[in-house]
Formats: structure tokens, C-alpha cells, sequence
């Protein structure tokens, strides 16, 4: 997630709420075919992993997750749920080369202003191997601020998204739109986008 203090504020104040609305016995259908499009033994940067239900995921599948989160909170969280070496880091942290065979991006630059969107999105492709995958899921529609809890939201549209990553190097391979209740309890409109550097 972002190093905006309010937003990171929230993620530590709520970690625990957090964990229980989205607590799973089993990848949701996303998360599982991005684990079954993965080569075997994959690594796998999870960013903004909250408190790593995905990692865990990743690791029973038999790949090697690297979760990453601006929130202490939410790294401790996920350290004592998971003992799976969840790490503090925000987006700008993000400086490896060639080291992940995918990012899983789960509505965790969705808090990164739209400004900033583009190098972020420079830097996962830096830092995926050639032919690796991104998961990115996002929020839909228009405008920037604060939700009903404080955190920064930046809301765009499918097409600007698409044209992003095409810019930033990756191939988009999978769309899909929808709807679904957060935290805050809206329910916002989203897409997820499954792409792979060109």
C-alpha cells in the first residue's frame, strides 16, 4: 500500500478487522489461476500482502512468496498468522531486477496517487523476470481521496489502466469487472487485469 500516513493509520488501527472480513480456507478463483499460470516454484512478490492469506496460498502451492507491506500492523499480523517473513516496505522499496516470476498486486495500488501509478508500475516490470505475470486489481471509476475510513483511494478507468501497463511494457492477457463490498462497507465497482512482461 502507500506511505500515506493516514491510510497506513488505518491498515494498523483495523489490521484485525481487516484479516477477519477477508479470512478464506481457499484461493478465490483469481488467486488461483494466478497460481496455476505460475511456473513451478515460483517467486512471487506479494504486494501490500495485509495479512498474507495469499502468501500462505502461494506457499501451499508450492511457491516462494515475498510479502511486502507499508503497514507494521500488518506485517506482525501476518508474521504470527503465517511465520512467512513478511517484510515492511512500501511502493517506492520496490527496486529489484529480474527477481519474481509474479506480483500479486491485489487492490494495493489502488492507495498510490495517480501521479505515481506509472513508475510503480515501471518498477514491478523492472523487477519481473522476463514472461513473468501481474495480478492487478483496482478499483474503478474517477477521482482521488479519502474513503469512509480516511484511507487515499485513486479510482480509474479499465481502459486508462490498460494503457498504463501496455506503456509500462506488459501485455494484458485476462480482464475481468465487478463488484464487491471492502472494509469500509461500499461496494465499489473494480477490475482485475492479469498481464505479462512483454
Amino acid at each position: 500500500m502507500s506511505a500515506d500516513p493516514r491510510t497506513i493509520a488505518v491498515y494498523d488501527a483495523r489490521a484485525g478487522d481487516y484479516a477477519e472480513r477477508f479470512e478464506a480456507t481457499r484461493p478465490d478463483r483469481h488467486l488461483q489461476a494466478f497460481i496455476d499460470a505460475l511456473p513451478a516454484g515460483a517467486r512471487v512478490l506479494d504486494l501490500g500482502c495485509g495479512p498474507a492469506n495469499a502468501s500462505a496460498f502461494l506457499r501451499a502451492a508450492g511457491h516462494d512468496p515475498d510479502p511486502v507491506d507499508a503497514s507494521p500492523a500488518m506485517v506482525a499480523l501476518a508474521n504470527d498468522r503465517h511465520a512467512i517473513g513478511a517484510r515492511l516496505a512500501s511502493f517506492d522499496d520496490i527496486d529489484a531486477v529480474a527477481a519474481y516470476d509474479g506480483v500479486w498486486a491485489n487492490f494495493s495500488l489502488l492507495h498510490a496517487a495517480r501521479a505515481d501509478l506509472p513508475r510503480h508500475l515501471a518498477a514491478l516490470h523492472l523487477a519481473l523476470k522476463a514472461g513473468g505475470l501481474l495480478h492487478l486489481g483496482m478499483k474503478t471509476g474517477t477521482g482521488e481521496g479519502p474513503d469512509a475510513l480516511g484511507r487515499f483511494y485513486c479510482y480509474h478507468a479499465v481502459g486508462d489502466l490498460r494503457d498504463l501497463l501496455t506503456d509500462a511494457g506488459f501485455a494484458v492477457l485476462a480482464e475481468t469487472q465487478g463488484a464487491e463490498t471492502g472494509l469500509a462497507g461500499t461496494r465499489d465497482a473494480f477490475v482485475i487485469l492479469l498481464a505479462r512482461r512483454a
